[in-house]
């Protein structure tokens, strides 16, 4: 495609993308306003609170910072199948030591805020420049910013990344690229180049290219391959047919809009029993404007007259109370903050920490599976692109024959053990049926299957035995 077709196709898709801005400005208005907030008064922080939750949960709960939540295995078993084993963890490992040392975490959780809030995030990985502390470096691109396109298998694989940089920042990120012409602004210390920076899928991977939008025409900064996209573009959840995601925040949006209102209805509600309402006559000695209502405060009358008196209020009646806490408890249960949040039952027992992790697997089991599949494994397989091209860890394909990707996250963990549980179950059952049933058991294969699924790693199992043949 040329620069040309490039302009035309984000304009076409950032059309379509309008329909969505309205309610995403509703979304962050309510929850995570503008500094200062212009739009929307805040007065009930219930869904703010909630939201960030949820985000830090899902940082804790998916790719938990300075753990390791995901593992490499080898994805056909042979003979070397335990040497492969150690040469996949320990590429891991080093994965795991350049995210440690990058922004990753901080990056990732306001990627998750942009989840939680509009239903849709983008995370951007690059290779950092040399000498840094880690080859990765991680940009949580604002949603403003993105105009996607969902290609045929169903995922976000065309992105489109529009941005203004000023002369110095576009001198930085395209270092060789022909300046483009300044376009006639008043304003010469605002950001005034607007660059379109673009990746679509190709046969041998991603296509890339950055174009600087003048008045002149396209100018094209800088193009390129990826074997990996480094845009990442995940969703919540999605309607057939939609390109963009959904989010709690919007689903919850009606009560997070009453519940404002009715906290403000409230505090004027308040303002009023504190001051109260007054009559006065109007004879032409009190007047209501200077009256201040404040201890010590003399005000006058005309001798003779009601002088200040106070109007008695018809009932009261409150039920705002009620409302509020059926209103807040429905906003955090859409955002999962009674679920993912900490939780205060100290005297919880070892099976109900287990049946409510196994309940908030089954809540997230459609979002989790979603964000594996646009998230977690493009993430995984970007970054091994960039620490293979660098040398630091040996060639390797996630392609389910040379190397599988298997996930450690807490969240990912809960099935895990329950199958875990209930093959000991099975194995406590055969063994009391006697000798002849256990015999039947291959005890050194289960002890490798209960590691793999407790993700133990792969440095304390034995290999299998080898057979020979006659």
């Amino acid at each position: 495609m040329t620069a040309e077709d490039i302009l035309a196709r984000h304009l076409r898709a950032l059309d379509q993308r309008r329909a969505y801005d309205a309610l995403w400005r509703d979304c962050y208005d309510h929850v995570l306003p503008a500094m200062p907030a212009e739009r929307v008064a805040i007065f009930d922080a219930t869904a703010a609170d909630a939201a960030e939750q949820l985000a830090a949960s899902l940082l804790a709960e998916l790719t938990p910072p300075w753990s390791r939540w995901f593992g490499l295995a080898p994805g056909r078993p042979g003979e070397d199948d335990n040497q492969a084993a150690v040469a996949l963890e320990d590429a891991a490992e080093t994965l795991q030591g350049h995210l440690d040392r990058s922004n990753f975490a901080l990056e990732m959780h306001q990627a998750f805020l942009d989840l939680v809030i509009a239903g849709t995030g983008v995370l951007l990985v690059e290779e950092a420049p040399l000498g840094e502390a880690s080859a990765l470096r991680f940009t949580a691109v604002p949603l403003r910013e993105a105009v996607l396109e969902e290609g045929p298998s169903g995922r976000l694989d065309t992105v489109y990344r529009a941005a203004r940089l000023s002369e110095a920042a576009l001198r930085q990120r395209y270092p060789t690229a022909p300046m483009p012409p300044l376009p006639d602004d008043e304003d010469a210390a605002a950001p005034r180049h607007r660059v379109i920076e673009a990746v679509w899928p190709d046969r041998s991977g991603s296509r890339f290219m950055a174009i600087a939008a003048t008045d002149a025409g396209p100018v094209v900064l800088a193009e390129g391959r990826f074997a990996h996209s480094p845009f990442i573009a995940f969703r919540w959840l999605k309607a057939p047919g939609e390109t963009y995601g959904r989010g709690p925040v919007a689903k919850a949006l009606p009560d997070i809009r009453t519940a404002n209102k009715v906290v403000e209805l409230v505090l004027k509600n308040a303002s009023i029993a504190a001051t109260g309402i007054w009559q006065a006559d109007d004879d032409g000695v009190l007047n209501p404007a200077t009256v201040r209502l404040e201890p010590g405060a003399i005000i006058p009358k005309a001798p003779g007259s009601a002088g200040l008196t106070p109007l008695a209020a018809p009932g009261n009646f409150d039920v705002s109370q009620l409302v509020l806490t059926d209103l807040r408890a429905r906003i955090r249960g859409a955002l999962l903050a009674d679920r993912l949040g900490p939780q205060r039952h100290d005297n919880m027992t070892a099976t109900e920490v287990l049946e409510r992790a196994a309940e908030t697997a089954r809540l997230l089991g459609a979002t989790y599976g979603r964000l594996q599949s646009e998230l977690l494994t493009p993430l995984v397989s970007r970054c091994l692109s960039i620490l293979r091209r660098r040398g630091e860890i040996p060639p390797l394909l996630l392609d389910g024959r040379e190397a599988v990707l298997r996930y450690r996250s807490p969240l990912a963990q809960v099935q895990g053990r329950a199958d875990a549980a209930n093959t000991l179950l099975f194995l406590q059952a055969v063994r009391a049926m006697g000798p002849e049933a256990l015999a039947q058991i291959d005890l050194p294969a289960a002890a490798r299957w209960l590691g793999r699924t407790l993700s133990a790693p792969a440095e304390i199992l034995l290999p299998p035995a080898q057979t020979t043949k006659e």
